[in-house]
């Protein structure tokens, strides 16, 4: 289920068809049937073209077959195709190479170069000038950070402080509650959560959404 899709409060009828898509299972159940010898017949809703209706599994032999559509722990669920896919014959051509990019700005880490010698293209400049030479560019690791996520995602720096805008960095991570308490007490800052609004009464006529 796609994480952007929103139903509004009221329409009650788009609720329960968000609520049967995410809770149906892998399988159509009507579909299922239970042999008198303990196996499972699955019929197709469509022939295959060989004319076959249904297929007859063993009971641990259906678990197999349905837990490899789980996806592997921390796997993409997207898959591309054409010439997006790994092992495209095109895909260098339209995929930026590594390291390449344009060349860092002066406040990014370019490093200054003072050169006392005219340059040859400009033998009439001042006998001083001054040359920006990037770095080399390293390849970006696999895995974006939290604050790489936020920022491309959001637009944000969750980094920038508001007092320099300058990079912050995390010092220290405080876990116990006491600790923590004192530090917010000194700061002025509030140590407890704020109180929890009592439930909104439910009408007869919300009572039964389905």
């Amino acid at each position: 289920m796609h994480a952007n899709v929103a139903v509004p409060g009221h329409d009650r009828q788009r609720l329960e068809r968000l609520a049967r898509n995410c809770a149906r299972p892998p399988i159509a159940m009507e579909r299922l049937k239970s042999l008198p010898d303990g196996r499972l017949l699955y019929r197709f809703r469509r022939p295959w073209r060989d004319g076959t209706t249904h297929v007859v599994f063993e009971g641990l032999e259906l678990l197999e077959r349905l837990a490899a559509l789980v996806p592997a722990p921390r796997t993409h669920l997207v898959r591309y195709s054409g010439i997006l896919v790994p092992a495209a014959r095109w895909r260098a051509l339209v995929v930026p190479a590594k390291g390449s990019g344009p060349m860092p700005h002066m406040s990014c880490g370019a490093k200054r170069v003072v050169t006392t010698e005219p340059l040859a293209s400009e033998e009439a400049a001042a006998p001083a000038a001054v040359v920006a030479v990037g770095l080399p560019t390293a390849p970006h690791p696999r895995n974006y950070s939290w604050a790489e996520l936020m920022k491309r995602v959001w637009a944000l720096d969750v980094l920038e402080c508001p007092r320099c805008s300058g990079p912050m960095r995390i010092l220290a991570a405080i876990h116990p509650p006491g600790a923590t308490q004192k530090i917010l007490d000194c700061l002025g800052l509030p140590s407890r959560p704020p109180p929890v609004s009592p439930a909104a009464p439910v009408h007869s006529d919300q009572a039964d959404w389905f």
